[in-house]
């Protein structure tokens, strides 16, 4: 298993996924320890979430529903940089050479030393973590991280018209993976995470107080597995050198 880079050297990290509340769920309280210490984290979001929710709100209205509680979930965690593709859509996400491309224009805005992302494997213990488009969004991310970022004849209409340079990710972490082998402690961020998904309103409401318990369950479990002291929560990735 490689060792993560130490968060002291890491200057930005690129988040992205397929929906609005995935990072919220799988990262929150990992993306605030970042932004605590002073990393700058942006946030990518494939889709708008449009199929998302649990009332009669008429579709048309959701797209910007689900952005605004995104943007305002980020600000809970320190996250101001959140961006959307257009074009893609919730139900139907496919890591199609258009969608690698849009990505890999991020990574070289961006210029992270680590992404973070959904794992392109299915878990066939947890199905419900492997939805179709989490996968599409982490085989496009991952494709784009390795090799088309860095090779200046992919997508060269990057660099000739917009002046992207290529660019070198060191490090990918997957969430929701069931090989994942590098946890992180979030219990002085676990306020922070509460508050980013209680943000997503129109996804985590009708969950009231049991929200909270939830995720306090899934936490003190993924605490439990590493080995942490007792009262501890945590989330888990897999992480992957690619540099």
């Amino acid at each position: 298993m490689p060792e993560p880079l130490p968060t002291a050297e890491v200057d930005r990290v690129l988040v992205v996924v397929a929906h609005p509340d995935d990072a919220d769920f799988g990262a929150a309280g990992t993306t605030a320890t970042w932004t605590r210490a002073g990393v700058e984290v942006t946030y990518l979001l494939c889709t708008y979430g449009d199929q998302g929710g649990f009332d009669d709100t008429p579709r048309e209205q959701v797209p910007a529903i689900r952005e605004a509680e995104q943007r305002a979930a980020a600000a809970a965690v320190g996250v101001s940089d959140v961006r959307f593709l257009t074009g893609y859509h919730d139900g139907s996400l496919d890591p199609t050479r258009e969608l690698q491309r849009d990505i890999v224009r991020v990574m070289r805005q961006v210029r992270p030393r680590r992404v973070l992302t959904q794992s392109p494997e299915r878990w066939w213990d947890r199905i419900g973590a492997s939805h179709p488009d989490h996968l599409a969004a982490g085989e496009a991310t991952i494709r784009a991280l390795y090799p088309a970022a860095r090779n200046p004849f992919a997508y060269p209409e990057l660099l000739t018209d917009e002046g992207l340079e290529p660019w070198t990710v060191e490090e990918a972490w997957l969430m929701a993976d069931e090989r994942a082998d590098h946890a992180v402690d979030i219990t002085d961020t676990f306020d922070a995470k509460l508050a980013a998904l209680r943000a997503h309103a129109s996804q985590t409401a009708h969950l009231g107080d049991d929200l909270e318990e939830r995720l306090h369950s899934w936490g003190r479990k993924v605490a439990e597995d590493a080995g942490m002291a007792p009262g501890r929560l945590a989330e888990v990735f897999r992480v992957i050198a690619t540099g």
